[in-house]
């Protein structure tokens, strides 16, 4: 209940990415890669700051039946919600100033869903921005200010007949009367926290139940990012 599924983590999986990590939790599987640009959204442009953003897919064999390739600006509202979040768990920790005027996205694409998709393309897309931060440090605006502020990861916990569980994989997460998601730094901050209670409510102890569990955690894969990026941490 308290146990991470096994995490198995490939970084540079890519060769055209400065960033890319194929992540593994359990069955799910998704690969993070991070490209950078000097393009800026229109609205940053001559502002002395860059931007961190996200995409998000699911491939059509990820899933069981076959998932409907999108296409275009064509995304469902799902996978719009989902991206938004891995942008914003990215931003929240990113000194955008000390980055430059250009653009970091980070694309995060689902191999294989088992649960837990959009929890694994954080904890990934940190990893392989981190990677490509590292290939353009020397053109940094100070390169001794590294553009990230601390880590982020993120984590599905969930109750599940009155006992709360780490890491759902999708059987788990169906038979949830809770689940949540929650992002935290690797200081233990919160990002973000999701939660929903699935035709049950639950109380102020059961939160904090969670919160605790997901706190543990994340900080075990602050650890494993720490540990698979070795002297490339930051920090």
């Amino acid at each position: 209940m308290s146990q991470l599924r096994p995490i198995k983590i490939r970084r540079r999986f890519t060769r055209s990415a400065p960033g890319s990590v194929l992540y593994q939790a359990g069955r799910t599987l998704v690969l993070c890669t991070a490209t950078i640009q000097t393009d800026m959204p229109p609205w940053l442009k001559g502002k002395g700051k860059g931007w961190i953003t996200a995409e998000y897919s699911m491939l059509p064999g990820s899933t069981e039946p076959r998932k409907q390739r999108e296409r275009g600006n064509k995304t469902d509202g799902r996978t719009t919600e989902i991206q938004r979040l891995i942008g914003r768990s990215l931003r929240a920790v990113a000194d955008l100033e000390a980055l430059g005027e250009r653009t970091i996205t980070v694309d995060c694409d689902v191999l294989e869903a088992d649960g837990g998709t959009r929890t694994a393309s954080i904890t990934g897309g940190f990893i392989a921005l981190v990677e490509a931060i590292r290939t353009i440090r020397a053109e940094l605006p100070d390169p001794q200010r590294f553009p990230l502020r601390d880590s982020v990861a993120a984590i599905s916990v969930g109750m599940i007949s009155g006992k709360p569980h780490l890491d759902l994989d999708y059987e788990r997460d169906a038979a949830a009367d809770v689940d949540m998601n929650v992002v935290m730094t690797g200081q233990g901050r919160f990002v973000e926290i999701q939660g929903t209670g699935e035709e049950a409510t639950f109380d102020e102890a059961e939160l904090n139940s969670l919160l605790k569990l997901a706190r543990e955690g994340i900080a075990k894969l602050t650890k494993i990012q720490k540990d698979t990026l070795g002297k490339a941490w930051p920090w």
